[in-house]
Parts: structure tokens; C-alpha cells; sequence
């Protein structure tokens, strides 16, 4: 619903009021425009509820597509909706769906959003039968007697796994459509075993997307059941996963359709899989080296993570656009550094790991960054500490179809802007490194800039304190950015010019 609702990103009015007009307005004026949108938001949410209900001229619920009640619930809690608003709300029939319940003080009641929400969801879906994606804090109850209501349902995300438990058999039965899962997190000593039961309840080779955004105590079970969604499933995310599930990565080795694959160690111990349970590691190498439509691989907070994808990058039949690899060691990571010139088919590329003074580690990356040639988006955090002028220079020259790039890097001077004023498609620049520009080096490049560059944001991230640009150098760069190729300039100092270096690094 919220897809093609005038208001949006929760009534914000930072949406529809441009940033200069923000700046400008008083703060009364932009309470009035705050509280203001929240009444638009809450006429929606009113005119679908009674348009379920049959009320109004119009059946607008009967068009509902994408029904958010994440989006109802965060309108029921926000500050704005109280009292007045409230009120006109709940008016009439509406009211019966308010749902109370107690304060902070015992003679105090308020308003229950998530069950709320519910009540009113309940009603919304007895009249949207061209439902496609639901999603929100929906309880185990209410997911049970709506899914026959939305037999074309085709995503269901989730704030709590649990509510899928008995849903399997429904989704069988009415939404022949279904194949994209999300769940926010299911954190219950059962939730292996409910889930694995969910996946193998529902039409075999249907779910082609599971993401699950935070902790869970998914696992073995589960992973196992994938397998009967194996010629589906195509894209697989898994966040925060918990210790008994990275020992059991090898139990995926049934889905090589995957092209999208993202994990994340959520285990807090940093296991290295590799030295302490070769066999799952070794396992999970060949599983991953047979994925060969895989086009997307990110690896987060995974102790010694380079090893699990450097074999995959060697695949020859293997052509990644995609990859993302934080939280890794450079000094560990040479064959990883190396093999990365094996990808040139890459397209986006993110590092962050800790950085190699030693300078070695570094020179290999920088070696197979160049040959990358189709990079248009680059984001290298820490790993790139030691860069120096002539290496940022060199990559600019390598890489001309870079759009957006990010990059640390040591004493950074107006050398980089000629190889940077190459890049016709570059659209940001973070320049994250102790930087020594000069006014006159950063308005000279911003004269060079063309067509290609509409829209640039130039950020200087690290200025040193003795290469301080005024206020009134600071707006000239914005003024002229903003004119050249309508783009926006931000710029922060490395340390506080008031206090001094030695005070910043005992801090």
C-alpha cells in the first residue's frame, strides 16, 4: 500500500521539503508541517480500513498490492497521531479495532500498536484479494486466517519467524504464487526445527529468496530442508548466524542455483572454520565452488572469510559482479588479493579489513584493483589506510567506468585531482583519507567535470587541521559544484582545530 501512497518514509516531512526550504522555515512552521503530514498519513490508513469495510465509493482496498503494517504500526506510535488526530481516527466502526492497554501508571491505558495494527489488518485483508507482498509484526493468529484471504501472495516478510509455525500447510494450499521469504529474526530454542518444518510444508521448489535480517537459532535442520528448494532457490541472505549454524554451512550443499549469497557471523566468537573444523570448511569450499550462477557473494565478520571465497574467485567458469568482504586481515590475505584479478567481470567491490603497514599486502591488492575494469562502484575502508597519491592516481587511471568510490589513504594532496578528473561517470567521491587540498586544487577540479558527473557529491572526510578550508572556501566549492554539474560538496576536518594532536590521541 505504501508503494503508491503520496506519504511515505513513516510521514516524515523531510520528503516533500527541499533542503534549503528546511533550513529557512521556523520551527513552528515545520511542526505544523510535521503534524500536518501525519494527517495525510492517517487518512490513508483510515480510507483503506473503511473501504474494506465497504464504506466508501470507491473499493480501494480491493487494489492493495503491497500491504506494509509495519508502516500502520509505526503511524499508531508515532508522537503526532495522539490526541486529536487519534481521534478521528478511531471515529465511527474504525474504533472497534482499537485495541489498550496498560501505562506506565496503573490508572493509565494507551494505545497497543502492534495489537492494533493487527485488528486493523484483520479487517484491511477480508477485501484485498490482489495482495502480493504482506508484510509487518503479524501475529501467529492473524497470519493463519489471512493467508487464505491473499491467494496471490508471492512475498511475506516477517518481524517474528514464529508466526510461520502452521502457515506451511496454507501457503500450500492457497498462494500457489509464493517464493520470497523475510524474516526479521526468530530467536526460540525450536526455531530450527518449526522452520525446517515450514520449508518442507510448503510446494517443493517454490521459495527462490530467504532473507533473514538479524539473529535467529535457525540452523542444521534448516538448511537441510532447503534442499527441497534447491532448483528454486536463487538467492540466499543470512545474517547474524549463530555458532551451531556455521558449523553447519556444509548442510547447503544441495543449493547450487544460488546467484546471491550473502553470510554473516553472528556468533560473537569468531570462528575460524578453516583451522578449527576443516572438514565443514572444506565441505562448504566445494558446495560454494559448485554454485556456478553465482553472482553476488558478501562475507561479513567471518574469521578468516577471505579463504572461503579466494577458491571461488579462481573458478575459471565463475563470473562474479558483486562481492563484499569485511572484517578480514590483510596480512593473511594474499592469495585473496591476488585472485581478485581473476573477477574482471566485478562491478561492485567492497573491502574493509585491517589495514597492512607493512605495505605488501597492500601493493598486491592495488595490482589486481587496477586490472578490475568494469568496477563502477569501488569501497575499500581501512584496507586502504596506507594509499598514497600515486596509488589512488594509478586506480583512477585503471578504472574509468568507476562511479562511486570510496577510499581511506595517508597525507592525500591535489596530485589525485587530474587522474580523478578522468572518471566521466563518477557520481560520489568519500574521500576518507588525511587529505592536504588546497581550495584552488578541489575548484579546479570541479572545472573539468562533465555531463557524466551530474549530480557528483564530493566528500572530504579527513582534512588535516593545517589545510583547514574557511567557511568562505567551503561555500565557494559548494556554489561552484552546485552550478557545474548540480552536485553538493561536504567537508570535515580529521580532528577539532581546537584541540591538539597530542590531547585528540590520548582521548
Amino acid at each position: 500500500m505504501q508503494h503508491v501512497s503520496p506519504v511515505t518514509n513513516r510521514g516524515s516531512s523531510d520528503v516533500d521539503v527541499p533542503a534549503q526550504e528546511r533550513a529557512t522555515t521556523t520551527y513552528k512552521a515545520r511542526l505544523q508541517q510535521e503534524e500536518a503530514m501525519v494527517v495525510r498519513w492517517a487518512q490513508l490508513w483510515r480510507i483503506i480500513a473503511l473501504s474494506a469495510m465497504g464504506q466508501t465509493l470507491f473499493p480501494y482496498a480491493r487494489y492493495i498490492r503491497a500491504l506494509n503494517l509495519e508502516d500502520l504500526e509505526e503511524l499508531l506510535e508515532d508522537v503526532k497521531f495522539k490526541d486529536k488526530i487519534s481521534s478521528k481516527f478511531f471515529k465511527g466502526e474504525i474504533s472497534k479495532c482499537k485495541v489498550q492497554t496498560s501505562g506506565p501508571r496503573s490508572n493509565q491505558m494507551r494505545l497497543d500498536a502492534g495489537a492494533t495494527s493487527n485488528a486493523l489488518g484483520d479487517i484491511i485483508t477480508m477485501s484485498t484479494p490482489m495482495v502480493e507482498e504482506l508484510s509487518g509484526k503479524i501475529t501467529n493468529d492473524s497470519l493463519l486466517q489471512w493467508i487464505p484471504r491473499v491467494p496471490r501472495l508471492r512475498l511475506l516478510s516477517l518481524w517474528y519467524g514464529g508466526s510461520l509455525v502452521g502457515a506451511g500447510p496454507l501457503i500450500r494450499q492457497h498462494c500457489h504464487a509464493f517464493k520470497i521469504l523475510r524474516l526479521w529474526g526468530w530467536n526460540h530454542d525450536d526455531a530450527d526445527q518449526k522452520f525446517a518444518d515450514f520449508l518442507n510444508e510448503i510446494n517443493p521448489q517454490t521459495l527462490e529468496s530467504l532473507e533473514i535480517f538479524s539473529y535467529s537459532a535457525v540452523g542444521p535442520e534448516s538448511f537441510l530442508a532447503l534442499s527441497c528448494h534447491r532448483e528454486s532457490l536463487t538467492e540466499l541472505k543470512l545474517n547474524s548466524v549463530n555458532e551451531t549454524a556455521l558449523q553447519s554451512l556444509n548442510m547447503l550443499a544441495g543449493c547450487t542455483n544460488l546467484t546471491t549469497l550473502l553470510l554473516t557471523d553472528g556468533s560473537n566468537r569468531f570462528i575460524d572454520l578453516k583451522n578449527a573444523h576443516n572438514d565443514v570448511f572444506l565441505e562448504t569450499v566445494a558446495w560454494l565452488r559448485r554454485c556456478k550462477k553465482l553472482r553476488s557473494i558478501t562475507i561479513r565478520s567471518f574469521r578468516g572469510g577471505q579463504d572461503l571465497i579466494t577458491p571461488i574467485l579462481l573458478e575459471n567458469d565463475m563470473r562474479l559482479t558483486h562481492l563484499e568482504l569485511k572484517g578480514y586481515v590483510m596480512a593473511d590475505a594474499r592469495d585473496f588479493h591476488q585472485a581478485l584479478s581473476n573477477q574482471p567481470s566485478l562491478v561492485e567491490l567492497h573491502l574493509q579489513g585491517d589495514s597492512d603497514e607493512a605495505g605488501e599486502g597492500g601493493s598486491v591488492l592495488v595490482e589486481s584493483l587496477s586490472q578490475l575494469v568494469n568496477l563502477s562502484d569501488l569501497r575499500l575502508q581501512d584496507v586502504s589506510d596506507y594509499f598514497t597519491d600515486e596509488v589512488i592516481g594509478r586506480l583512477a587511471r585503471s578504472l574509468p567506468k568507476l562511479e562511486g568510490w570510496y577510499t581511506s589513504g595517508w597525507g592525500v594532496t591535489d596530485a589525485i585531482w587530474p587522474d580523478i578528473a578522468r572518471l566521466q561517470s563518477l557520481r560520489r567521491l568519500d574521500m576518507a583519507a588525511t587529505s592536504r587540498f588546497s581550495v584552488e586544487g578541489i575548484l579546479d577540479f570541479i572545472l573539468t567535470l562533465g555531463p557524466g558527473n551530474k549530480g557528483l557529491v564530493l566528500a572530504v572526510m579527513m582534512g588535516e587541521v593545517e589545510y583547514n578550508l574557511s567557511d568562505e572556501e567551503q561555500n565557494m566549492i559548494r556554489d561552484t559544484i552546485a552550478a557545474r554539474v548540480d552536485g553538493r560538496f561536504e567537508f570535515q576536518l580529521q580532528r577539532d582545530p581546537d584541540v591538539s594532536e597530542f590531547e585528540a590521541d590520548s582521548d
